[in-house]
């Protein structure tokens, strides 16, 4: 079982790459969001439990995160792989992302970040509020503090992951095809596995 992670900062593209590189490669795209999400929409005991805590405004814990990801991975163990957006989030969650994976006779194969100027993440996201309607992407104030935190808290996974020898960047400057093919270069020669489409589209 392939274990890619990918993570960037807000407006790095991570969600549209990982989806991409779910369809070259054969892979089962993991976002954490929409994986729980999905659980408090099917109303399962994971869900129901998820659900209590957002209403109470309480925020949303690893250990039930991870209950619902493994989950998730156990009820698609015939999977080629997995692209994780999302997770892990902080330096913290490294061992227990680690021990899921050991459970599973598996291990994190490559750790890869996607590098934008801050100033394009700024411009990516102002624009993305335009049609979003999210609210935190509605103005540059609320973008820069999501782009402090990111910087405080996943930012660091980095270094934790370059020790073990399994992080790389990837320009992630451009559009998003030639992104996809940077990512999937790195792919390809780091894991020695091939694509199972050429091309997305």
């Amino acid at each position: 079982m392939l274990n890619i992670v990918l993570f960037g900062p807000p407006g790095s593209g991570k969600g549209t790459q990982s989806k991409l590189i779910q369809d070259r490669f054969g892979l089962i795209h993991l976002s954490t969001g929409d994986v729980c999400r999905e659980e408090i929409k099917k109303a399962t005991p994971e869900g129901l439990e998820a659900k209590r805590l957002i209403d109470g405004g309480n925020f949303f814990p690893d250990k039930l995160a991870y209950r619902i990801v493994e989950k998730f991975i156990d009820s698609n163990n015939e999977a080629r792989g997995f692209v994780y957006d999302g997770m892990p989030r902080h330096v913290g969650q490294i061992p227990v992302f680690a021990d899921m994976l050991a459970k599973r006779n598996s291990m994190v194969d490559i750790v890869v970040e996607l590098k934008v100027e801050e100033e394009e993440l700024i411009q990516r996201l102002l624009k993305r509020g335009e049609t979003s309607g999210r609210p935190d992407d509605s103005g540059r104030e609320v973008i820069e503090k999501r782009l402090r935190i990111y910087d405080d808290v996943t930012a660091p996974i980095a270094e934790e992951y370059k020790k073990a020898g399994v992080y790389f960047s990837v320009d992630a400057m451009g559009s998003m095809d030639e992104v996809l093919d940077r990512i999937s270069k790195l792919i390809e020669e780091k894991l020695s596995i091939k694509p199972v489409l050429a091309k997305v589209h």
